[in-house]
């Protein structure tokens, strides 16, 4: 790597945890992506790049494009779609120690690539990891566990409570990218954890699958 003898590096996940002999084999798994840094908070020059390979389950190829949950005959299924989405704000913003925003944008202009819904918050955020795990289909926010580091940690499930904004709106039980791919055909999540430097990108496109 061109390092000189006497130059001081560390390697860390991209989520900043810095590998030492006691994590090693915690951390460091087949198809990980690491940096080699000078420092844990090193800038980074240039943005990086992570391929994220899953297999989906197989009802995303059964049941993807049904309503399964937007709506019953006669209803209209767009709000149903547009709450799922709006549900990551509610958790992400859930702890927050000063205001929550939610906006929601209807972005039309074409100088901007296609028209778009855009769902902006100031909540925690989420780490490349949690990221990942958020593009994987039918893993729900009360289900992951394990190797899955949850996109809503320390998330507990509160007492129903009538037209309240508890982030209790997934038990319709399907999740995000299905609301995404019934509004659109691409899904974009740009996050910036509250503990780090680093904004994450993630881009599922309907075209790419």
């Amino acid at each position: 790597f061109g390092i000189a003898s006497d130059e001081n590096f560390v390697i860390t996940t991209t989520n900043r945890k810095e590998i030492t002999e006691d994590n090693f084999s915690e951390l460091v798994q087949d198809g990980v992506t690491l940096y080699l840094l000078q420092s844990v908070d090193q800038m980074l020059l240039l943005a990086t790049k992570e391929r994220i390979d899953f297999l989906p389950h197989y009802d995303t190829l059964v049941k993807s494009g049904m309503y399964e949950y937007y709506a019953s005959e006669g209803q209209n299924p767009l709000p149903f779609a547009l709450a799922e989405l709006i549900d990551n704000s509610l958790s992400a913003t859930s702890r927050n120690t000063g205001i929550r925003s939610i906006q929601i944008k209807l972005l039309f202009d074409d100088s901007q690539g296609k028209p778009a819904v855009a769902v902006i918050d100031n909540g925690s955020g989420m780490t490349s990891k949690q990221l990942n795990n958020w593009a994987v289909y039918r893993l729900s926010k009360f289900t992951r566990q394990g190797d899955f580091e949850s996109d809503h940690s320390g998330y507990v499930r509160p007492l129903p409570v009538p037209r309240s904004l508890n982030s209790d709106i997934s038990y319709f039980g399907v999740g995000g990218k299905q609301a995404v791919f019934f509004v659109g055909q691409c899904a974009r999540m740009i996050s910036k954890p509250a503990t780090s430097q680093d904004v994450h990108e993630l881009v599922l496109s309907k075209e790419d699958f």
